[in-house]
């Protein structure tokens, strides 16, 4: 089969790999319908994370399930499933804490797992999938092709926005900050909408996306950043900051843009990638009684909550994918990711 492999900076191309096998019982295989590139994997692409060798890339899937281990129960051939950008057994301690991210037995995809197999990368046109009875979703019944696009944020962005949200505690009546207008901070307007928050004010320098942000919800855009930023948003909030600050890049300047537009008693939710350099200034935190909370986000427990109103038109997610181009054009995703061309390219294999 083909798939994506990243060779070095800005070195992306598709190869021929070994199709995938059934291993260890548990698994399944799944002919990936529809995947796409992330912002965190640009991190190697731009070379700010070392690629110290060739390895299989992409994170964010959903297809129908074409073979199933003996011991899979759950998911059936021919189902159309959701995957989230790790696999998880959804039985462990962590799991069942709503921490699957940090399942005892799960793994990243393009890597060998825990039971001996190996996870391929989402972007390619096959993947063997660990744990299948844990890590998969399945719809009750096959998608319209205009649903696709909001059920593959269900793999990461769309999630992981809502994880911002709950861990910065959005609320009825709440003013929220958006801080990043990329994928995850678009969907991350969504969920405070959804959440109840009444007054989102979106940090966004770029036409296209502060209209997208609109349409999710932003009552607000502001394009000044630092010191001039802050202004700004407390001008917007009678002089003090938001209730909730949503931050979702994973720079340096990022965190301090969030920390700073938070109101004293505020909370901060992260879920940028860090990419180096960012440092919780705790001294300006305790002065300000501000708490912060977030993480990487356990999209998959809260796949089953998100789903229906993807599918009902309640959100519409999927906006956020402005470019679809085959998977025989990864290289130029990846490129017009990178040049800010595109918020989120999905991928057809």
């Amino acid at each position: 089969m083909r798939a994506t492999v990243i060779h070095g900076e800005g070195d992306i191309r598709l190869e021929e790999v070994p199709d995938p096998q059934l291993s260890t019982g548990g698994d399944a295989i799944v002919k990936v319908v529809a995947a796409c590139v992330c912002g965190s994997d640009l991190w190697p692409y731009r070379g700010v994370t070392p690629t110290k060798h060739p390895h299989r890339i992409g994170h964010e899937f959903v297809g129908v399930v074409t073979q199933v281990g003996a011991d899979v129960s759950k998911i059936r051939v021919g189902d159309f499933v959701i995957a989230p950008f790790y696999d998880c057994d959804m039985t462990c301690v962590n799991c069942l804490n709503g921490v699957s991210t940090s399942c005892l037995d799960g793994g990243w995809w393009g890597a060998d797992d825990r039971l001996g197999g190996f996870a391929d990368g989402a972007q390619g046109e096959f993947v063997r999938v660990p744990h299948a009875d844990g890590t998969l979703v399945a719809t009750a019944m096959q998608p319209t092709p205009d649903q696709i696009p909001g059920l593959l944020t269900l793999a990461d962005v769309m999630g992981t926005g809502h994880h911002a949200a709950l861990s910065a505690g959005v609320t009825h009546g709440d003013s929220v900050v958006v801080v990043g207008d990329g994928a995850v901070g678009l969907c991350a307007i969504i969920a405070a909408k959804r959440l109840g928050a009444t007054r989102i004010i979106a940090m966004s320098r770029h036409a296209d996306r502060q209209a997208l942000a609109t349409e999710f919800g932003a009552t607000d855009i502001v394009e000044e950043r630092g010191d001039d930023g802050v202004a700004r948003v407390k001008e917007l909030l009678g002089g003090v900051g938001a209730d909730r600050v949503l931050e979702c890049v994973g720079t340096k300047e990022s965190m301090d843009q969030a920390i700073r537009s938070a109101r004293p008693g505020g909370r901060v939710g992260y879920v940028g990638v860090p990419n180096g350099g960012s440092e919780l200034p705790i001294r300006t935190l305790f002065g300000a009684n501000i708490g912060v909370g977030g993480g990487v986000a356990p999209v998959r427990n809260y796949i089953e909550e998100l789903l229906p109103e993807v599918l009902s038109g309640a959100i519409n997610p999927g906006r956020v994918f402005d470019l679809e181009l085959p998977l025989d054009e990864v290289e130029q995703a990846y490129a017009a990711m990178d040049d800010r061309r595109a918020v989120k390219v999905l991928l057809r294999p």
